[in-house]
């Protein structure tokens, strides 16, 4: 539990946010949403706007640190943000555009969704994530919807995550494997063990925020001894992309059998 101190810092700081001109709502999520955090951990804010949103009314709050300008983390769905020193504590802040959102929700109810590159996500980021956002984080201020994980996505998500972590095994196989690219064929078992997570998760309908525990939530970290025997040898990369097919194959069937 946040301590009184916590408390108080976290109402100021939702104030002044929710304060900033079109926005809606502010959401806490992170390790701090979960109960997870520790004495050091930072505070993950996401800002809901709706219309335009200037970043200049976020950089007038005073707060040192960066702060983005709308897509200037990459646009998609992570389309900017901010990094923050807020009375000594590390505040990262995240822009919500609720029309993007309310898309990405009608999409996932209906079972489809992108998948963005972005930068220390191995498989990328499905646009779902921002649903995942509504349906864990914790409300601060405003109304925000809080879905259930859709029956459609849970259908049509892990046949694609799945599909797409057997082209990356398939991939290295005929291209690297023969070569002895060892750090290629690793690469390729550590994209597809992430993928093969997302689709894990999908089928139990678990939402997933980021990749930090993806691994350990969908019980894959036996991913790592497939890695650890690595050698340039053109057999043992074979061996080892077979061995990551097969404990992603069977964990995604375990996974859909439940």
């Amino acid at each position: 539990m946040p301590t009184t101190d916590d408390d108080a810092f976290l109402h100021q700081v939702t104030a002044r946010l929710a304060g900033l001109p079109t926005v809606r709502a502010v959401a806490l999520g992170g390790s701090r949403a979960t109960g997870t955090h520790g004495p050091g951990s930072d505070w993950d804010l996401a800002v809901y706007y709706r219309g335009p949103f200037d970043p200049a009314a976020l950089r007038a709050l005073g707060w040192p640190g960066e702060v983005s300008e709308i897509g200037g983390w990459g646009g998609g769905v992570f389309n900017g943000g901010a990094w923050l020193r807020v009375e000594g504590r590390r505040v990262d802040v995240h822009y919500r555009d609720l029309d993007t959102v309310e898309r990405c929700l009608a999409e996932a109810r209906e079972g489809r969704f992108d998948v963005e590159r972005l930068l220390f996500h191995l498989a990328g980021v499905p646009s779902y994530l921002l649903v995942a956002e509504l349906a864990v984080n914790r409300l601060l201020s405003g109304e925000l919807p809080r879905p259930a994980y859709p029956r459609a996505l849970r259908e049509a998500a892990p046949e694609r995550w799945e599909g797409e972590a057997r082209l990356t095994l398939a991939y290295a196989r005929d291209a690297h494997a023969p070569k002895g690219h060892l750090a290629d064929c690793a690469g390729a078992v550590a994209t597809a063990a992430a993928q093969a997570a997302h689709a894990v998760l999908a089928a139990q309908g678990r939402w997933v925020t980021n990749e930090k525990t993806l691994l350990d939530r969908a019980g894959l970290r036996g991913v790592d001894a497939v890695l650890a025997g690595l050698t340039t040898d053109q057999d043992v990369l074979r061996g080892a992309l077979d061995r990551a097919e097969s404990l992603l194959t069977e964990a995604v069937a375990r996974a859909r059998a439940v």
